[in-house]
């Protein structure tokens, strides 16, 4: 079964998916309310087992950009313990809407 960790507001965005079990990432949706400023969404793995095994899934710079989609080929499998951390300084101060779409495995 699918499951939504979401957030919106119109300052930074800073949304953590921990959850406490494994998991799969199965997408990732941000909607800005207008293009955006001249500056990187990112969206990171924080690995459970050590910052050397963090990775950035993806980085989008987002100068007239209101709408990024991470749609994996494949889900991504995730331990217990590993985070989603999408993050967007919005200096322009759209409203946004973030979705993170993911699956219990365990």
């Amino acid at each position: 079964m699918r499951r939504h960790s979401r957030a919106t507001g119109a300052v930074a965005i800073a949304h953590t998916l921990a959850p406490t079990t494994q998991f799969q990432l199965n997408e990732v949706r941000v909607h800005l309310s207008a293009g955006g400023a001249a500056t990187n969404l990112t969206i990171t793995l924080v690995s459970s087992v050590a910052v050397a095994y963090n990775q950035v899934l993806l980085t989008q710079a987002m100068a007239g950009v209101s709408d990024i989609i991470l749609l994996p080929a494949q889900p991504h499998d995730f331990v217990a313990g590993d985070a989603i951390v999408v993050e967007y300084a919005n200096g322009g101060g759209a409203t946004y809407g973030v979705d993170v779409i993911w699956s219990r495995t365990a």
